[in-house]
Protein backbone atom coordinates (compact mmCIF):
# COMPACT_ATOMS: atom_id res chain seq x y z
CA UNK A 1 0.00 0.00 0.00
CA UNK A 2 1.43 3.38 -0.97
CA UNK A 3 1.79 6.20 1.54
CA UNK A 4 -1.16 8.33 0.38
CA UNK A 5 -3.52 5.35 0.45
CA UNK A 6 -2.22 4.30 3.87
CA UNK A 7 -2.52 7.85 5.18
CA UNK A 8 -6.09 8.12 3.93
CA UNK A 9 -7.00 4.84 5.57
CA UNK A 10 -5.56 6.06 8.86
CA UNK A 11 -7.30 9.45 8.65
CA UNK A 12 -10.66 7.86 7.89
CA UNK A 13 -10.17 5.50 10.81
CA UNK A 14 -9.53 8.46 13.10
CA UNK A 15 -12.58 10.28 11.71
CA UNK A 16 -14.72 7.24 12.48
CA UNK A 17 -13.34 7.03 16.01
CA UNK A 18 -13.96 10.72 16.64
CA UNK A 19 -17.53 10.35 15.41
CA UNK A 20 -18.06 7.41 17.74
CA UNK A 21 -16.83 9.45 20.71
CA UNK A 22 -19.19 12.26 19.75
CA UNK A 23 -22.13 9.96 19.10
CA UNK A 24 -22.23 10.97 15.44
CA UNK A 25 -22.76 9.08 12.22
CA UNK A 26 -19.43 9.05 10.30
CA UNK A 27 -21.42 9.78 7.15
CA UNK A 28 -22.02 13.30 8.49
CA UNK A 29 -18.31 14.16 8.23
CA UNK A 30 -16.71 14.70 4.83
CA UNK A 31 -12.96 14.74 4.28
CA UNK A 32 -11.49 17.49 2.12
CA UNK A 33 -8.00 16.47 1.02
CA UNK A 34 -6.05 19.73 0.84
CA UNK A 35 -3.99 19.32 -2.32
CA UNK A 36 -2.49 22.81 -2.59
CA UNK A 37 1.17 22.75 -3.59
CA UNK A 38 0.79 19.10 -4.53
CA UNK A 39 0.91 17.84 -8.14
CA UNK A 40 -2.00 16.49 -10.12
CA UNK A 41 -0.44 13.03 -9.96
CA UNK A 42 -0.93 12.94 -6.19
CA UNK A 43 -4.53 14.06 -6.56
CA UNK A 44 -5.08 11.16 -8.95
CA UNK A 45 -3.34 8.80 -6.55
CA UNK A 46 -5.57 9.88 -3.68
CA UNK A 47 -8.66 9.63 -5.87
CA UNK A 48 -7.87 6.07 -6.81
CA UNK A 49 -7.40 5.32 -3.11
CA UNK A 50 -11.01 6.38 -2.57
CA UNK A 51 -10.76 10.13 -1.85
CA UNK A 52 -13.30 12.23 -3.80
CA UNK A 53 -13.11 15.80 -2.45
CA UNK A 54 -10.07 18.06 -2.78
CA UNK A 55 -9.36 21.56 -1.55
CA UNK A 56 -7.26 24.22 -3.26
CA UNK A 57 -6.16 27.59 -1.87
CA UNK A 58 -4.54 29.43 -4.79
CA UNK A 59 -6.52 30.35 -7.90
CA UNK A 60 -3.57 30.28 -10.31
CA UNK A 61 -2.44 26.87 -9.07
CA UNK A 62 -5.99 25.55 -9.35
CA UNK A 63 -6.31 26.86 -12.91
CA UNK A 64 -3.14 25.04 -13.91
CA UNK A 65 -3.79 21.82 -12.00
CA UNK A 66 -7.48 21.19 -12.59
CA UNK A 67 -7.20 20.37 -16.34
CA UNK A 68 -4.45 17.86 -15.55
CA UNK A 69 -6.69 15.84 -13.22
CA UNK A 70 -8.73 13.49 -15.38
CA UNK A 71 -10.64 11.79 -12.57
CA UNK A 72 -14.06 13.12 -11.55
CA UNK A 73 -12.93 14.81 -8.34
CA UNK A 74 -15.05 17.30 -6.42
CA UNK A 75 -13.12 20.55 -6.04
CA UNK A 76 -13.50 22.92 -3.11
CA UNK A 77 -11.86 26.34 -2.94
CA UNK A 78 -10.72 26.99 0.61
CA UNK A 79 -8.25 29.88 0.40
CA UNK A 80 -8.49 33.64 0.46
CA UNK A 81 -10.18 34.89 -2.70
CA UNK A 82 -9.95 38.17 -4.59
CA UNK A 83 -13.06 39.27 -6.45
CA UNK A 84 -11.18 39.68 -9.73
CA UNK A 85 -10.21 36.00 -9.69
CA UNK A 86 -13.67 34.54 -9.05
CA UNK A 87 -14.25 34.10 -12.80
CA UNK A 88 -11.56 31.41 -12.90
CA UNK A 89 -13.52 29.30 -10.43
CA UNK A 90 -16.89 29.72 -12.15
CA UNK A 91 -18.61 26.37 -12.54
CA UNK A 92 -15.44 24.48 -11.62
CA UNK A 93 -15.76 24.17 -7.86
CA UNK A 94 -18.48 22.55 -5.79
CA UNK A 95 -18.11 24.98 -2.91
CA UNK A 96 -16.22 28.13 -1.92
CA UNK A 97 -15.36 28.05 1.80
CA UNK A 98 -13.89 31.51 2.21
CA UNK A 99 -16.54 34.20 1.61
CA UNK A 100 -16.03 36.98 4.13
CA UNK A 101 -17.45 40.12 2.55
CA UNK A 102 -20.45 41.28 0.53
CA UNK A 103 -18.42 42.48 -2.47
CA UNK A 104 -16.94 39.01 -2.95
CA UNK A 105 -20.34 37.36 -2.62
CA UNK A 106 -21.77 39.72 -5.24
CA UNK A 107 -19.04 38.79 -7.70
CA UNK A 108 -19.56 35.06 -7.11
CA UNK A 109 -23.29 35.48 -7.72
CA UNK A 110 -22.56 37.50 -10.85
CA UNK A 111 -20.18 34.91 -12.27
CA UNK A 112 -22.43 31.93 -11.53
CA UNK A 113 -25.39 33.79 -13.10
CA UNK A 114 -23.50 33.64 -16.41
CA UNK A 115 -23.83 29.85 -16.39
CA UNK A 116 -27.29 29.86 -14.80
CA UNK A 117 -26.10 27.98 -11.74
CA UNK A 118 -26.10 28.51 -7.99
CA UNK A 119 -22.78 28.68 -6.15
CA UNK A 120 -22.55 26.93 -2.79
CA UNK A 121 -20.62 29.06 -0.34
CA UNK A 122 -19.54 29.12 3.28
CA UNK A 123 -19.04 32.30 5.29
CA UNK A 124 -15.60 32.52 6.82
CA UNK A 125 -15.48 33.80 10.40
CA UNK A 126 -12.31 35.12 12.03
CA UNK A 127 -13.01 33.48 15.39
CA UNK A 128 -9.62 34.40 16.81
CA UNK A 129 -9.75 38.05 15.73
CA UNK A 130 -6.35 37.63 14.09
CA UNK A 131 -5.11 40.42 11.84
CA UNK A 132 -3.21 37.90 9.71
CA UNK A 133 -6.33 35.95 8.77
CA UNK A 134 -9.37 36.62 6.62
CA UNK A 135 -12.93 36.25 7.82
CA UNK A 136 -15.65 38.48 9.13
CA UNK A 137 -15.76 39.32 12.81
CA UNK A 138 -18.15 37.13 14.80
CA UNK A 139 -20.30 40.12 15.76
CA UNK A 140 -20.62 41.08 12.07
CA UNK A 141 -21.73 37.64 10.88
CA UNK A 142 -25.45 38.26 11.28
CA UNK A 143 -25.30 41.49 9.28
CA UNK A 144 -23.21 39.82 6.57
CA UNK A 145 -25.64 36.91 6.35
CA UNK A 146 -28.59 39.28 5.93
CA UNK A 147 -26.71 41.14 3.18
CA UNK A 148 -25.67 38.06 1.19
CA UNK A 149 -28.84 35.97 1.52
CA UNK A 150 -30.86 37.87 -1.16
CA UNK A 151 -28.22 37.43 -3.88
CA UNK A 152 -29.80 35.33 -6.64
CA UNK A 153 -27.10 32.84 -7.59
CA UNK A 154 -25.78 31.90 -4.16
CA UNK A 155 -26.65 29.49 -1.41
CA UNK A 156 -25.06 29.91 2.02
CA UNK A 157 -24.46 26.35 3.22
CA UNK A 158 -22.69 27.03 6.51
CA UNK A 159 -19.60 28.52 8.11
CA UNK A 160 -15.82 28.07 8.00
CA UNK A 161 -13.02 29.10 10.33
CA UNK A 162 -9.24 29.03 10.69
CA UNK A 163 -8.71 29.25 14.45
CA UNK A 164 -5.48 30.42 16.08
CA UNK A 165 -2.77 27.79 15.79
CA UNK A 166 -1.90 25.67 18.79
CA UNK A 167 0.01 22.42 19.18
CA UNK A 168 -2.60 21.44 21.76
CA UNK A 169 -5.97 20.69 20.09
CA UNK A 170 -7.76 21.35 23.38
CA UNK A 171 -6.66 24.99 23.14
CA UNK A 172 -8.50 25.22 19.83
CA UNK A 173 -11.70 23.52 20.97
CA UNK A 174 -13.38 26.74 22.23
CA UNK A 175 -13.08 28.30 18.76
CA UNK A 176 -14.76 25.30 17.13
CA UNK A 177 -17.51 25.42 19.76
CA UNK A 178 -17.92 29.14 19.06
CA UNK A 179 -18.37 28.55 15.32
CA UNK A 180 -20.99 25.89 16.05
CA UNK A 181 -22.92 28.31 18.26
CA UNK A 182 -22.70 31.00 15.58
CA UNK A 183 -24.15 28.59 13.01
CA UNK A 184 -27.08 27.87 15.31
CA UNK A 185 -27.66 31.59 15.71
CA UNK A 186 -27.69 32.16 11.94
CA UNK A 187 -29.92 29.12 11.43
CA UNK A 188 -32.45 30.60 13.84
CA UNK A 189 -32.81 33.68 11.61
CA UNK A 190 -34.47 31.50 8.93
CA UNK A 191 -33.05 33.57 6.10
CA UNK A 192 -33.82 32.63 2.48
CA UNK A 193 -31.09 30.61 0.72
CA UNK A 194 -29.32 30.04 4.03
CA UNK A 195 -28.89 26.58 5.51
CA UNK A 196 -26.37 26.01 8.26
CA UNK A 197 -25.75 22.38 7.27
CA UNK A 198 -21.95 22.61 6.94
CA UNK A 199 -19.20 23.52 9.39
CA UNK A 200 -15.80 23.59 7.72
CA UNK A 201 -13.26 23.40 10.53
CA UNK A 202 -10.39 21.23 11.65
CA UNK A 203 -7.08 20.40 9.99
CA UNK A 204 -4.38 17.75 10.36
CA UNK A 205 -3.51 18.63 13.95
CA UNK A 206 -6.97 19.20 15.41
CA UNK A 207 -9.64 17.61 13.20
CA UNK A 208 -10.75 15.11 15.84
CA UNK A 209 -11.60 17.88 18.30
CA UNK A 210 -13.35 19.75 15.47
CA UNK A 211 -15.50 16.68 14.78
CA UNK A 212 -16.39 16.44 18.46
CA UNK A 213 -17.56 20.07 18.23
CA UNK A 214 -19.69 19.54 15.13
CA UNK A 215 -17.46 19.79 12.05
CA UNK A 216 -19.00 18.37 8.87
CA UNK A 217 -16.07 19.24 6.58
CA UNK A 218 -12.49 18.64 7.78
CA UNK A 219 -9.64 20.03 5.69
CA UNK A 220 -6.60 17.77 5.90
CA UNK A 221 -3.46 18.09 3.81
CA UNK A 222 -0.20 17.35 5.59
CA UNK A 223 -1.45 14.14 7.21
CA UNK A 224 -2.39 12.83 3.76
CA UNK A 225 0.21 14.22 1.35
CA UNK A 226 3.08 15.07 3.68
CA UNK A 227 4.63 18.42 4.50
CA UNK A 228 4.56 21.28 2.00
CA UNK A 229 7.82 23.00 1.30
CA UNK A 230 6.88 25.82 -1.07
CA UNK A 231 4.08 27.49 -2.94
CA UNK A 232 3.83 26.62 -6.63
Amino acid sequence: MNNIAANLEQINHRINNACQRAGRDPETVKLIAVSKIKPAEQVEEAFHAGQKRFGESYVQEFRDKQPLVESAVEWHFIGGLQSNKVKYLRGRVAMIHSVDRLSLAKEISNQWSKIDQVANILLQVNVGDELSKSGCAPDELETLSHSIAPLPNLKICGLMCLPPHSDDPEQVRPYFAQLHKLSQKIESLQLPNVEMTELSMGMSGDFEVAIEEGATLVRIGTAIFGARTKKV
